[in-house]
């Protein structure tokens, strides 16, 4: 913004201050440059956990009604309160915050765990030569950490999940969080009486499992769409999008292959909830372009009939070893469908087909992609053609991969959300810092998948 774009105060009269006075709203001669919408109050709610006849509660501020478990992000502190009904004979009064990572292979029987987070605290430890009461109710403030180490590496703290591989061989995995309350009594009965009395040891205790939700959002938005035309035979080039070249080859003698060109947005990071827009070229001669017709992007078509089409896909890997053997990782992995794409027709020339369009990512998909020792989550985009023959299909089957970063939440002009109690949001990193590490092979796609 120039200098001169900004508004001009009305002349001030010598009784006037210097500054002019704040008001919510601009004045009739002010104008509003920018609205910073970053702080917005969060949950005003509370999450309660009792234990069976109500003697202790586990009570979790700043969380929204009705909530089915506590969740919580990047950031911001565990707050809540423990209440007792009966604090007599109490000795002591804590509360814990547990993380665990457990990965197993079926066939293999191998199994791993690591301890993601431990915060303890001790709200009320009863004096040895003092009478005083335990308070009926104690706060408190525990945090979570924003890494953890596997002992060989450091990683930012997983979000909390779950994913499973039936057959053999198969997988379980789960990243499960907690949050407890202890009561101790000292130990001056017998354990039957302590047990009728009091519960388990005389004991109580109260948990619930904690949703763990880290956010992220981009760091650019998307770019504006391309547009075609004859003379880049299809879509012109833009800063703000990646071409990411390919060939489908053909198969009969004087075929002429087929230069295929998929457009994404540069940065490769896409959020939750918005659909990741695509371009798409074929260029070849004219008779190979009407040779592929058939086997092309067909906008009237269901989807799952089509033979050429573009995929979201998440790769699930378990590596209880997380290591290589005689150069080959011993991972186990599963391939979900999470998006299919649609086409529109973009234009069309001589030697050049185009096409425009988007994927919507399926709304079971909560999470990004992460990494924890040997548990991790990658997305990709697929193109693929595979024909119905392909002994009598003038071209090969044919399938690219693009590895691409979900985000959970969309990038704001203002940044709006990002100084809220319970949003601290990450940027994914760029999906070029991370090709190596997302590369996902062909080979996977035939083994273990589960498709829509």
């Amino acid at each position: 913004m120039y200098i001169a774009d900004l508004p001009s105060y009305a002349a001030l009269s010598n009784d006037s201050p210097h500054t002019p006075s704040y008001t919510p709203a601009p004045q009739a001669h002010e104008r509003r440059l920018a609205l910073n919408d970053r702080v917005r109050a969060g949950p005003s709610g509370e999450f309660v956990k009792q234990t069976k006849k109500g003697d202790v509660s586990l009570r979790l501020a700043r969380q929204d009604d009705n909530a089915a478990f506590p969740v919580y992000g990047c950031g911001p502190p565990v707050e809540g309160t423990v209440d007792i009904v009966k604090t007599d004979g109490i000795a002591s009064v804590e509360v814990k915050i547990e993380g665990v990572l457990k990965l197993q292979e079926i066939a293999e029987g191998g199994m791993t765990t690591h301890n993601l987070c431990l915060s303890r605290a001790v709200l009320w430890v009863k004096d040895r030569d003092g009478d005083v009461l335990c308070p009926n109710t104690l706060p408190f403030t525990l945090s979570l950490p924003t890494t953890f180490s596997d002992g060989g590496k450091t990683y930012p703290l997983p979000p909390t999940y779950e994913s499973h591989l039936s057959g053999l061989p198969g997988f379980t995995a789960t990243i499960d969080y907690s949050v407890s309350a202890f009561v101790m009594k000292p130990n001056l009965v017998p354990n039957l009486v302590k047990s009728a009395l009091f519960g388990r040891d005389g004991n109580w205790s109260v948990s619930t499992p904690l949703m763990y939700r880290p956010r992220s959002r981009p760091s650019v938005p998307l770019p504006r769409p391309l547009i075609t035309n004859n003379i880049d035979r299809g879509f012109a080039v833009h800063p703000g999008w990646k071409m990411f070249p390919s060939s489908l080859k053909a198969r009969t003698d004087g075929g002429k292959d087929i230069i295929s060109k998929l457009y994404l947005p540069a940065s490769r990071i896409f959020a939750i909830g918005q659909p990741v827009p695509f371009h798409l070229t074929f260029n070849s001669s004219a008779n190979s372009l009407a040779a592929f017709l058939p086997y092309g992007p067909i906008a009237s078509l269901s989807r799952k009939k089509q033979f050429t089409r573009i995929q979201l896909f998440r790769q699930t890997t378990v590596d209880v070893r997380n290591a290589i053997i005689s150069g080959t990782k011993t991972d186990i992995w599963r391939v979900d469908c999470v998006g299919d794409g649609i086409f529109r027709h973009a234009g069309d020339g001589p030697d050049w087909i185009s096409y425009s369009g988007e994927i919507c990512i399926d709304e079971q998909v909560k999470i990004g992609g992460f990494k924890a020792g040997g548990f991790s989550i990658k997305d990709c985009v697929v193109l693929s053609m595979t024909p119905p023959d392909v002994l009598k299909s003038p071209f090969r089957d044919f399938r690219q991969v693009v590895p691409i970063r979900i985000a959970t939440d969309p990038w704001t002009e203002d940044g709006a959300g990002v100084g809220t109690y319970t949003a601290v949001y990450r940027t994914p990193s760029s999906s070029d810092d991370h090709d190596d590490a997302l590369h996902m092979d062909d080979d996977r796609f035939t083994q273990h998948r589960v498709s829509r």
